[in-house]
This record gives structure tokens, sequence and C-alpha cells, in this order.
């Protein structure tokens, strides 16, 4: 009796279309992907045993360099974007569409109200070289923090209780302006800060060190 032979089958199979979708995801990430912008200045953080990090969202930042120029930050372009409508609106700055999209797109901000529509018509590389760039007035006489501070949180809706609250201070500003920040904050209803630190080592002999070496 013959035997049925069965007909033998091709095991190749076609990965042109699995290559071409990978390809497209590759390039839309590409496309849709935009750097950190750079922060106007260099901060030299003092150092800590604290272990907790940094938030990377729903974070509202300043910044404090050496010589007590405060900056102010906050992650979420559309957020970003309706801070600075209502700010336009609401101090009259005369900012057009290509200066706020600046702002929703940049980094940090370190000028005062009236400086600000020269600052954010500037390029990234002028940005560096201006000198009006004096920090954001934070004292008991101008304080315009505070106005920052108040007009972010509003722009955050119903998602305000997710913010958190971090001072970056270089490792050589005068402990004074430091205080007036927390100062600020504090008037504002934030109780909690993070203060953001360079991680070292525990000394030897201390509680966190012992605590560490018996996980």
């Amino acid at each position: 009796m013959p035997r049925f032979k069965m007909p033998k089958k091709s095991t190749l199979v076609d990965m042109t279309a699995m290559t071409d979708m990978v390809f497209l995801i590759l390039n839309f990430f590409i496309m849709s992907t935009s750097a950190k912008p750079d922060e106007p200045v260099a901060i030299v953080t003092p150092s800590s045993i604290n272990t907790q990090l940094l938030p990377d969202a729903d974070v509202i930042l300043v910044s404090i360099d050496k010589t007590g120029r405060v900056f102010f930050s906050m992650d979420g372009q559309p957020k970003r974007r309706k801070m600075i409508e209502d700010l336009n609106q609401q101090f009259k700055l005369g900012l057009d569409e290509k200066e706020m999209n600046m702002f929703m797109l940049g980094a940090s901000v370190g000028v005062d109200m009236k400086h600000l529509k020269e600052y954010l018509g500037l390029s990234s590389a002028n940005r560096k070289k201006y000198n009006k760039e004096t920090g954001i007035p934070a004292d008991t006489i101008n304080n315009e923090l505070a106005v920052w501070i108040e007009y972010a949180q509003a722009a955050q809706g119903s998602n305000i209780k997710a913010l958190k609250y971090c001072i970056k201070a270089d490792n050589a500003t005068p402990y004074p302006m430091v205080k007036q920040v927390m100062e600020t904050f504090k008037k504002k209803g934030v109780q909690h800060l993070n203060l953001v630190t360079n991680l070292e080592e525990a000394p030897e002999g201390t509680a966190a060190a012992m605590a560490k070496n018996d996980r």
C-alpha cells in the first residue's frame, strides 16, 4: 500500500511588516522626544546621607545659586502653558505666542516680571549672557517668588495635592537667602519641603550606617 506523502511547507516567516513597524515606532519617539533644556546656572549642592530620590513629576523647584539668585522651575508643559497665560493676562506682560511657547518649553526662569518678556524673546544661547537675569525677587518688599508659587499651584488644577516642593541651593548660598525662600513657601501654605542634596556615605558608627549594614 503506497504511503501518503505530506507536502512540505516553507517555515520562512516574512519579517518585513514587523521591521517596518519597529522603525515607525522608533521614528515616532525620535521625532516626539525633546531634549531637557539646559539649566541657566550651575549649582553645587551640599552632601547628605538622605537616600530619598528627587521626584520626577508634579514638582515645583526653586534653585538658589551661590550669589543668592533665585530661579523657578515647574515640570509639565501643559501646566507651564496655563501658568504663563495666567501671568501674562494678570500682569499685562504683553507676551506673544512665541514667547509663551519659549517659557512652556524652557527650564528655569530667574528674572523679575518687568524683564520676563525681554528674556523670553532671546535665543537659548543669548539667555546665558543676559545680564538682567538677577534672580526672581524674594524679599519682603517685592516678593515675586510668592506670585510664581501661587500661579504654579493654580495651574495644577485638581492635581494640586500631588505637588512636591523642592529647594536646590548651592553649597555656598548664604543661609539668610535660603531661609527667605523657605519663609515664602510657608506663607503660601506649604509646610513640607524637600532639600536637594548630593548623596554621601553615612559616617561609620552612626545609626544610619548601622541600619545600612543590617540590610
